[in-house]
């Protein structure tokens, strides 16, 4: 019965010994000279203005949420596309239902001014 396990535990062998090996030749092959320069947030050649650790406004967390959520909602799209022959009516007023659910929640979101950037 243990016999069973054996492709796992070489399989997770294999991953953490990979992943080992990644870290050590990493380490081995990056250059460690630091200068000012390097050790700034930003390395386009721009000065900073403010320090990178400073606080946020929240709305950009929530547009940045938003932006997700939605994203990922129009994922779901993908699958429903591709068996759209098979679905037939029934995955066609489904997913207009869905999609209905997901206008009603960008809507709400405009409406409470969750997208508004100032």
């Amino acid at each position: 019965m243990l016999e069973a396990y054996v492709p796992v535990l070489l399989f997770v062998l294999v991953a953490v010994g990979l992943a080992i090996v990644m870290l050590i030749v990493s380490a081995l092959v990056a250059p460690s000279r630091y200068s000012k320069v390097k050790l700034e947030p930003y390395e386009c050649g721009i000065e900073p203005e403010t320090d990178a650790r400073d606080r946020y406004s929240v709305r950009y967390y929530v547009i940045a949420m938003l932006f997700v959520i939605f994203d990922v909602e129009t994922v779901f799209m993908f699958p429903w596309a591709v068996i759209m022959d098979e679905l037939a009516l029934f995955g066609l007023i489904e997913m207009l239902v869905f999609l209905f659910i997901l206008v009603l929640g960008y809507v709400y979101a405009w409406r409470k001014g969750a997208l508004e950037w100032v």
